[in-house]
């Protein structure tokens, strides 16, 4: 290496070279390399903006702005042409033919029909529309004319000037020449504008309907895959991916790649229903416990995936719905839609919403006790009184209720149910329990009756019986009305209910919220053969409301969402029709509000005579005593003016004495012998001269009722 190192010193002397320093060693310059073609830094500049995230960002608006308004244009043209053809009514028809519900088939089809004839019928009426129109303008030009015409010989009369005659019709010719002018102004900017404003129209369209792709929407509105179709391998994916080794081990190991696990996908109202058999060594139970792992799987919320157990045997029926349908409103209840609507007791069935593949959901109340349960403010109290009203329709039902909020939700039935409570105090409970009690009372009658009798239902309806037996009032044996115990008075009502009054159409309906073991007791919810939940928080209470066997076979309350699945129900009933093999089935119940209530229970009493609805809490009567209240206002003062009475009788009772003068102050006094009197020069009333009153009055009273 040495014999390629160039000397950097020289020594003058000898000229001999010196060894340079090690730091000082020289590097050999680089070959020149060869030149970077143009095109290719050209490339990696292109590429580097090409993914820069202001590119992308830039990018991704483009796309997002350009897909909304071809996919508005798309979603309006659709529109006009499901408004112009028959094109929705065969699509519903072929829906309908895939989901086996061949009677909703035959409607859309009959439909389908119908819109063809009315179509049919327009355009015949157009192909004759121009003669008529020219018929009816030639007319109308005739009369508008012969009438400007007929003004106009009335002002030349009036004016003495004949060319008056010409005067309207110049007129409205003037109107027309300026309307024309008005016209060709604005024509020219409305052409311009115009198709912006129609641009904008299809944008807003499919800016509302999301109608771009998943990557080019804002990040906060992106979801990949939300929404997407169910199809056999999105559906074997995600059990794939559920965690449950066995599962995902015998999905591998399967040759069709798990197809073989899945039944056919089938339509089932709002969404899509799957058989999933699992192999050997996976439970149902694994599946059921991993419920929003799986739905997160198939790019869905928890709520909008329902596991439930089909008869066979290692086996789950997977209910998965169309992203974002369950949020969308089901309609207006066939009771308000309906004017005509009655109701029969023993074999008609309350329509009371739908359930999750789209069908009515309509539910038996033939001797039937009744719980609804859940959290507050899930819609209880409106999902019990759709029920009610319905059979209230019917006119041989007789009701009695208590309502122990107190608010007004029970109010309609004022008129139209024999006993009505209102009202959450511990008075309202005792007359709750004796309301209960009385159907006890007639249900025993009714049980003594001779064989064969027939009676008429009887409903009785407690509305938060969790205030019933919570409550701690005791009656003057010392029983408890509230508790579980045998001793207590609502309880065991209650539980004779159970017992024995469906036999005699005696029934009980109750509604409690929360449930716990202290306010809604074993017995009395075991008792109920209709079961319904609401929204709850847990799985204990989801067990408490509907059963074990329910909850086992997949009922789900407690996976509901508060406050967002207000009026959505899990009901275990032999009264509604539930999927083979299920102990449960989860309903969306129609919305009645209170003032549309009022209507349907208006209806209801035009049906009935007539009916006096007793209220067991009834405020007693004041019995005013002016003489004695004068009393009370003088307390120990020896007199007092008659004004300050008369201002200290208006505070303590304003309505009965607000309106009171000193006349009326002095005609009671007098007819007391205490009339007011003066004291230096003013008028007072003299405070002995009163309680010598009183006292004299209870004497009289006393003697007289001693004879």
């Amino acid at each position: 290496m040495t014999e390629n190192v160039v000397p950097l010193f020289k020594d003058p002397a000898h000229e001999q070279p010196v060894e340079p320093s090690p730091l000082l060693t020289a590097v050999p310059e680089p070959a020149p390399g060869r030149p970077v073609p143009v095109w290719k830094r050209t490339g990696r500049a292109v590429v580097k903006v090409a993914r820069h995230d202001r590119t992308r960002t830039a990018g991704r608006i483009v796309v997002r702005h350009t897909s909304y308004v071809l996919g508005g244009t798309r979603i309006v043209t659709r529109r006009a042409w499901d408004g112009r053809t028959g094109a929705r009514y065969e699509r519903l028809l072929r829906a309908a033919e895939a989901a086996g519900n061949y009677e909703a088939a035959g409607e859309w089809e009959e439909r389908l029909h119908r819109f063809r004839a009315e179509r049919h019928k327009r355009r015949m009426d157009m192909l004759a529309a121009p003669e008529t129109l020219v018929k009816n303008a030639a007319i109308g030009a005739a009369g508008g004319i012969g009438a400007l015409v007929a003004i106009g010989i009335a002002l030349a009369i009036a004016n003495g000037e004949i060319s008056d005659v010409v005067t309207p019709l110049m007129a409205v010719i003037k109107l027309i020449r300026l309307l024309v002018v008005i016209v060709q102004v604005v024509w020219g900017p409305a052409m311009v504008v115009g198709p912006w404003l129609a641009l904008a129209a299809v944008w807003a369209v499919g800016r509302q309907r999301g109608a771009a792709p998943q990557w080019a929407l804002p990040a906060g509105k992106r979801g990949d895959d939300a929404g997407a179709p169910i199809t056999p391998s999105i559906v074997v994916t995600a059990l794939r991916d559920l965690g449950v080794a066995p599962l995902a081990r015998a999905i591998k190991e399967m040759g069709d790649a798990g197809a073989a696990m899945l039944g056919p996908i089938r339509i089932a109202g709002c969404g899509v229903e799957v058989d999933v058999t699992l192999p050997s060594g996976v439970t149902t139970e694994e599946v059921q416990n991993r419920r929003r792992k799986l739905a997160e799987n198939l790019s869905r919320h928890e709520h909008e995936v329902f596991i439930t157990i089909p008869t066979a045997a290692r086996t789950v029926r997977l209910w998965i719905a169309d992203s974002g349908a369950l949020d969308e409103p089901i309609g207006p209840s066939p009771l308000v839609t309906d004017a005509t609507m009655t109701a029969n007791y023993k074999t008609g069935k309350a329509p009371w919403g739908q359930d999750l593949r789209g069908d009515a959901a309509m539910l038996s109340l033939y001797q039937r006790m009744l719980l609804i349960t859940g959290l507050s403010n899930q819609g209880k109290t409106a999902a019990l009184r759709a029920l009610a009203l319905w059979l209230s329709l019917d006119k041989t039902v007789e009701f009695r209720i208590a309502d122990l909020k107190g608010v007004g939700d029970w109010g309609m039935f004022d008129g139209l149910a024999t006993v009505l409570i209102q009202g959450p105090t511990d008075e309202h409970v005792i007359d709750a329990t004796e309301m209960v009690e009385g159907l006890v009372e007639e249900m025993e009658r009714r049980i003594q009756a001779p064989p064969g009798t027939k009676f008429d239902a009887l409903v009785g309806i407690v509305d938060e019986a969790q205030v019933a037996f919570m409550c701690p009032a005791v009656d003057d044996n010392k029983r408890q009305y509230g508790g579980s115990k045998a001793t207590s008075r609502y309880f065991m009502a209650a539980r004779k209910v159970h017992n024995q009054g469906r036999a005699v159409n005696v029934l009980l309906w109750e509604g409690t919220q929360d449930p716990t073991d202290q306010n809604l007791p074993k017995l009395v919810r075991e008792g109920a053969h209709t079961r319904i939940s609401l929204a709850l928080g847990t799985e204990s209470q989801a067990r408490m409301a509907l059963g074990d066997k329910a909850v086992d076979g997949g009922a789900a309350p407690h996976l509901l969402r508060q406050g967002l699945d207000k009026g959505t129900v899990v009901v275990a009933s032999d009264g509604i029709t539930i999927p083979a093999g299920q102990a449960s089935i989860t309903v969306r119940t129609h919305y009645i509000n209170t003032d549309t209530a009022h209507t349907v229970a208006d209806r209801a009493k035009a049906l009935r005579e007539g009916v006096t609805t007793l209220t067991a809490v009834e405020q007693p009567a004041t019995v005013v005593d002016p003489l004695a209240d004068i009393a009370d206002v003088l307390g120990d003062k020896p007199k007092m003016l008659t004004q300050e009475v008369l201002q200290r009788l208006a505070q303590k009772n304003p309505g009965e004495y607000r309106e009171w003068t000193f006349q009326d102050l002095r005609q009671v006094l007098e007819a007391a012998d205490a009339a007011p009197r003066k004291s230096d020069g003013r008028m007072v009333v003299d405070g002995l001269r009163v309680a010598n009153a009183l006292a004299q009055r209870d004497e009289e009273g006393t003697g007289t009722a001693a004879q």
